[in-house]
């Protein structure tokens, strides 16, 4: 048998394996498009680079589409109403609103691969201002135990 028929009957094991993406454990999405909706669905803690406090995000079902609803509580007890989803490119996409009427900010963010779904990273843009700040959002113990 030649070499190639064996590297790629072992990386045809790979995939099956869910061992496809460099960095992601196997049996963990490679890309935040291969998570469920409901996997989205419980208690996040939100961090903003440059600020020491964090933010406490929920995200349930939205009622609409499938995609995510939810609030953010920030540090200074202001909340905000969010709504999202997964694009075809795997980014979390949500927007963020004050009132409930205009968007205030905007959420995109990627996958870290060997979080195994349980955290993203990206950049939040404030449409007040237009200014943009890193952030990741991570999925709250107290959320992977109700699971």
């Amino acid at each position: 048998m030649k070499p190639q028929p064996i590297l790629a009957l072992l990386a045809a094991a790979a995939l099956a394996a869910g061992c496809a993406a460099p960095g992601a454990p196997p049996g963990c999405p490679a890309s935040a498009r291969e998570m469920p909706v409901d996997t989205l669905y419980g208690d996040w803690q939100a961090r903003f680079d440059g600020q020491a406090a964090t933010a406490a995000v929920r995200l349930d079902r939205h009622p609409e589409y499938e995609g995510v609803r939810g609030t953010i509580t920030r540090a200074d007890a202001s909340v905000a109403q969010l709504a999202g989803d997964v694009d075809d490119q795997g980014t979390l996409a949500i927007d963020e609103s004050r009132d409930g009427r205009r968007i205030t900010g905007v959420w995109s963010g990627t996958l870290r691969l060997a979080s195994c779904g349980r955290e993203f990273t990206g950049t939040w843009r404030n449409a007040d201002d237009d200014s943009t700040h890193p952030f990741t959002l991570t999925k709250t113990e107290r959320t992977a135990e109700k699971k």
